[in-house]
């Protein structure tokens, strides 16, 4: 079944309901096994933009040129990270907020204060219930939130294809960091690098002594290694 195009439909509905600022968002990374975990905040322009979809249905070429058009359509965007090193610390849901945050206080300095967030899941990790609506799929229906995944996507690709200069074994030019055979083959032969998640299940499997472990973990994705 092919996916529906995303629309402004919910963007307009609360328009029309006096939301003079609607935002919607989206993140990236949370399961990669390395590097920050990236989320995009966009405040959309109130005409339909074409080009656009969730950014896993695009090509990376594609993704880059819907990029470009969402940048020359937004009214504001907004991009945080959360580091590899707060992702062990506090946790993915932490983390995603944290993100978030950053992403929203960009916002807030050009002058956007959301009035209501559109965010993409089942899972409110802004804590915002009273601002907040999550949609499952809205990266495929809300034409904000797909907008959102491919800033956040684009953004976090470029600096997995910096990292993958100063570690060219795992291949993050093109897996980003998510098991792919040659991360795995690259874990099992040289262990973790600097920017690798150490409290993922992964590193149980990380035959290497020495390496300095954070505490797992246990939710975040129990089958990891074998996915």
């Amino acid at each position: 079944m092919i996916a529906p195009y995303p629309t402004l439909r919910v963007e307009r509905k609360y328009w029309s309901d006096g939301h003079r600022v609607v935002v919607g968002i989206d993140e990236v990374g949370r399961g990669s096994w390395a590097g920050p975990v990236t989320v995009a905040a966009v405040v959309p322009g109130e005409e339909h933009l074409k080009g656009v979809r969730d950014s896993k249905m695009l090509t990376p070429g594609e993704r880059e040129k819907a990029a470009a058009r969402v940048r020359g359509w937004a009214r504001a965007i907004g991009v945080g990270h959360a580091s590899h090193e707060e992702c062990d610390l506090v946790g993915m849901t932490e983390a995603q907020r944290r993100a978030a945050g950053r992403a929203l206080e960009q916002l807030a300095a050009q002058g956007f204060h959301p009035d209501r967030i559109v965010l993409d899941g089942k899972h409110d990790y802004l804590a915002m219930p009273r601002v907040v609506r999550t949609i499952v799929k809205g990266d495929q229906t809300v034409l904000s939130v797909a907008a959102a995944s491919v800033i956040a996507k684009t953004t976090r690709d470029a600096i997995m294809a910096e990292e993958a200069e100063h570690y060219p074994a795992y291949g993050f030019e093109s897996n980003r960091g998510y098991p792919a055979p040659q991360h795995k083959a690259a874990l099992a032969g040289y262990g973790p690098s600097a920017i690798h998640r150490r409290s993922w299940i992964f590193m149980d499997y990380c035959l290497w002594g020495g390496i300095e472990r954070f505490e797992r973990q246990p939710t975040l994705f129990p089958a990891a290694f074998d996915a």
